[in-house]
């Protein structure tokens, strides 16, 4: 499958790394942005691509690497600065621009960074494109592209790139519709949407708790957002909100909370608008598409439903890709990606909140109600860190504990053991029935793992 075909630059999605450490330094930032500028030249037009940010303290630094690199094969920059990954892709179409540049690391301490690319229709690259710019780099093919003069590219601030996504999210919410009397607490993780969420919430009549909306450069991700919804959780019980909303660093994932301060991960958000999607008739081809890290209740109840899942490897652009060439409109993944095509083009956490609230209003129920769609199995997530990403089959004392456990599984659970596409993490995640026993064999797996391929 091309989703394991061997990369020396990229991961599952973009590049990733410690900031000014390989491969995340302005040399390869400056390389990369010579790359993308290269392969997406069309004829003779001048050619503009657009690069967004979240908040890290090294998004200045290869902010101003990339825009040197673009700017150096001939094509423009426009510049947006801080701004959700989705909102990047929406810029990206409606600015027509030929590429977009988001640099950001996710949900991933502010020390990481990472860039990634999506096409002029404001889609990912797909693993071909990606594998072309790592031979344009390592081969050096386009060293001596090297327009001068008027030719040069030039950067320039797009000042109203928020505005128009602000705007563009509002309108995601059906005509007449709006979130006057709902009280909801609002985490932005110090990240991309400090603003934006806000802005586009308290527009549409909500009263908003917000916090995570004072970036410094060093504190994204750090304790809130949707890797800690924990902060979330409490604020809803204390303020007696309705909902709780919580994003990651580039607001392309959501965590929920309903008004007890329960979590809604991402399989119950997508099994939820995927039930009111295809009770209206709008779910395109009755399917919905999940990855092989969803519970295996979400199948279970979507079947029970009459809604079609198709499974997918772990990584949102996977996802995407299989939404495309299926030609579904709606996706996810547990972790709060959730994709709805028929607005937009990559997971957007806030577009996912907003179709959320719009089901509770349509249902006139609170979110502790509607999410009861699905029962979810047991499972169990735990990392290891390694310091080689081996393969599994290979160390026999692993393949073997693989074997063990999946056949004490049977039919009635599964074991899902990938390494990490953007850090040096082993991730085991276990479903059955019996969670104590679920813990006992991920602990067991973990420790040999750890044994042999640990830091």
């Amino acid at each position: 499958m091309s989703t394991q075909t061997k990369r020396e630059i990229f991961g599952t999605d973009g590049v990733r790394g410690v900031a000014n450490l390989h491969p995340m330094t302005s040399e390869m930032a400056l390389q990369l942005g010579r790359a993308i500028a290269y392969i997406f030249r069309n004829g003779k037009k001048r050619h503009s691509i657009v690069i967004g940010k979240d908040t890290r303290l090294s998004g200045y630094m290869l902010e101003t690497a990339l825009a040197s690199g673009i700017c150096s094969m001939g094509a423009d920059v426009m510049l947006v600065g801080p701004l959700p990954t989705p909102g990047i892709a929406f810029i990206t179409q409606g600015m027509r621009a030929d590429a977009g540049v988001v640099i950001s690391a996710s949900h991933n301490p502010y020390q990481d960074n990472g860039i990634k690319f999506f096409d002029r229709n404001g889609f990912k690259l797909p693993d071909e494109l990606e594998a072309q710019m790592e031979n344009l780099i390592s081969t050096g093919e386009i060293e001596h592209h090297r327009p001068t003069a008027e030719a040069i590219g030039k950067a320039v601030r797009i000042d109203d790139a928020a505005g128009r996504y602000v705007e563009f999210l509002k309108r995601a919410l059906p005509k007449g519709m709006n979130l006057t009397g709902l009280k909801i607490v609002l985490d932005c993780a110090h990240g991309a949407a400090y603003k934006v969420a806000p802005a586009v919430l308290s527009e549409l009549g909500a009263q908003v708790i917000a916090v995570g909306v004072n970036p410094d450069g060093k504190n994204i991700n750090a304790g809130c957002g949707s890797m800690h919804p924990e902060l979330m959780s409490r604020l809803v019980v204390e303020q007696k909100a309705d909902v709780g909303i919580a994003l990651d660093g580039d607001a392309d994932r959501i965590i929920m909370a309903d008004e007890n301060g329960s979590i809604v991960n991402g399989d119950q958000i997508l099994a939820l608008c995927a039930q009111h999607m295809f009770k209206k008739g709008t779910l395109a081809k009755g399917t919905v598409v999940s990855t092989v890290m969803g519970n295996l209740g979400f199948d279970l109840s979507m079947q029970a439903m009459g809604i079609n899942v198709v499974r997918t490897s772990v990584g949102d652009r996977y996802v995407i890709q299989a939404m495309l060439s299926g030609e579904y409109n709606l996706g996810g993944e547990q972790s709060g990606h959730v994709i709805f095509l028929d607005h937009n083009t990559t997971g957007d956490g806030t577009l996912a909140a907003l179709q959320v609230l719009s089901i509770l209003r349509e249902k006139n129920q609170p979110l502790s109600i509607a999410k009861q769609v699905f029962t979810a199995f047991p499972q169990v997530l735990t990392n290891v860190k390694v310091k080689q990403k081996k393969d599994f089959s290979q160390i026999p004392v692993i393949s073997n504990s693989i074997r063990r456990i999946e056949q004490e599984l049977g039919n009635r659970g599964r074991l899902v053991l990938r390494y990490s596409g953007t850090e040096m993490l082993a991730r085991i995640m276990i479903e059955g029935e019996n969670h104590d026993r679920l813990k006992t064999m991920a602990t067991s797996l973990a420790d040999e793992i750890h044994k042999h391929l640990g830091q």
